[in-house]
């Protein structure tokens, strides 16, 4: 017999914005036994909001992304919590590896000729990313400004690419699917709507209807988390139930949503699952990738920028990059832009990506911080004093998420699969929904942000909330 909402078991691996999302959403339609497990020691994932500076950090998400059919967006947009962040951002200098910086009107039509040369709906494309920005962008210039510096324009398109590629959460463009950067759904408005002075994490209070008194409570979720609680595997059994086991206590379930990063389930899926996944989820687990982007937040008693500089994207000249990556500074090649940010008036936030970014996660704090001053030497015409602090994250060697966020890959349109295969569930006996999927990865259109995530755990709470419809 079907068991009912009040009597079913549900456990939720992760509690990050998709695990609250299906949490909140099951607890609101009657399920009473729902239980997130949650490895880290605290709730959010990849939203990390902590105390800093003049007020907080977002060590992951940090913006909305769109004020049209964003749940996000739609959840706060009447609560005046958040601020579009507008053109902060439109004055960011491109400086070369000499400190000289581009004349921003040669910069801006470097960046509209980059920007229009991006696959877009009227041009479909085959094969990956890269090679058509490139192709395309060479033409631009060819047309609208042939008498251009070449070299100049060459630093510009390199650093455009990495600047995309962190965008993308790829190591470079060129294992970017077309295809998949057209099906993804950018929501109109501003890209970059901001927290004001709370951060990312407000949003997961709403979710839980916690109150800003209380921010430390976790409202619907009071007494349905366990933190700390690594999961070793995921058992189906037979009779439709499924039994999760942790480092220190196992439990049996009807259900369970698994909402761990794509780069955990690439590592443990072996593991994880008894028995094995089938063919068609392994397949897409193997072929989407999870990337590394990192930031490294520098606080200084005052701001150490002119006030007419917002920030710069370091351009570097071809003598230079060469005696970059033969020095142990190499790993700053994947600087992609360092800059203000709003509501912090004496931090400037850098960031680094990629390849570069895992090395730079290895490095210890005084090794990283000797290499920063040095990029700030070589490319500043203005002096940098050592930060009174700084605090950088490393989302690659942590275990329980191994990266950034999700992209599509060329060898995903190869192996034609994608993030619908990762979100299929796994079905008991009886058509019984015994295995669920959720996160940000299985997200088809708003892979990579919290939107898309929160949108995933909605999708699967709705499935049992469906499933549940009538009760025998």
């Amino acid at each position: 017999m079907k068991k009912c909402r009040a009597s079913c078991r549900i456990a939720i691996i992760g509690g990050g914005a998709s695990g609250v999302a299906a949490a909140t959403r099951l607890m609101e339609n009657g399920f009473c036994h729902v239980q997130i497990l949650e490895a880290e020691d605290y709730i959010g994932g990849r939203i990390r909001t902590i105390p800093f500076a003049d007020n907080v950090a977002d060590l992951g998400a940090q913006w909305c992304h769109g004020m049209k059919n964003n749940c996000v967006y739609d959840m706060v947009k009447n609560l005046d919590v958040v601020t579009p962040t507008g053109d902060f951002f439109n004055d960011v200098a491109m400086v070369r590896s000499n400190k000289e910086v581009v004349p921003s009107e040669l910069g801006h039509k470097f960046h509209e000729m980059a920007f229009g040369s991006m696959p877009n709906d009227t041009t479909p494309v085959v094969g990956c990313m890269g090679s058509y920005l490139v192709e395309h962008f060479w033409k631009e210039i060819e047309k609208q400004i042939p008498d251009v510096d070449r070299e100049l324009a060459a630093e510009f398109l390199e650093s455009f690419q990495k600047h995309e590629s962190s965008i993308e959460g790829s190591d470079n463009l060129f294992e970017i699917s077309g295809r998949g950067h057209l099906e993804y759904e950018e929501c109109e408005g501003d890209q970059l709507v901001h927290w004001r002075t709370k951060g990312y994490a407000r949003f997961l209070r709403l979710l839980m209807k916690v109150s800003e008194d209380e921010p430390s409570q976790l409202g619907l979720l009071n007494g349905c988390v366990k933190l700390g609680k690594k999961v070793t595997q995921i058992q189906l059994l037979p009779g439709r139930k499924v039994q999760v086991k942790c480092e220190d206590e196992s439990f049996k379930v009807d259900h369970v949503i698994c909402t761990v990063s794509l780069g955990v389930l690439q590592k443990d899926m072996d593991t994880l699952f008894s028995p094995p996944l089938p063919p068609a989820k392994v397949n897409a687990i193997r072929s989407l990738r999870l990337g590394t982007v990192d930031k490294i937040f520098f606080e200084y008693d005052t701001h150490p920028f002119p006030n007419n500089f917002v920030g710069f994207f370091p351009l570097w000249i071809e003598k230079d990059l060469k005696e970059l990556r033969k020095s142990k500074h190499a790993w700053l090649e994947g600087i992609t832009g360092i800059h203000k940010i709003t509501c912090q008036p004496r931090v400037v936030l850098a960031w680094v990506g990629g390849v570069h970014g895992r090395k730079a996660e290895l490095l210890t704090d005084a090794e990283f911080l000797e290499s920063m001053q040095w990029l700030f030497r070589k490319f500043l015409s203005f002096e940098m004093p050592e930060p009174k602090r700084f605090m950088r994250t490393k989302w690659h060697q942590n275990s329980n998420f191994r990266g950034s966020y999700s992209y599509r890959t060329t060898t995903a349109d190869e192996n034609n699969t994608g993030p619908w295969d990762l979100a299929s569930p796994i079905m008991g006996e009886e058509n019984h929904p015994s295995l669920m999927f959720a996160g940000e990865a299985t997200s088809r259109t708003h892979f990579s942000t919290v939107h898309g995530a929160a949108e995933a755990g909605w999708r699967e709470a709705d499935r049992l909330i469906e499933y549940y419809a009538i009760c025998n």
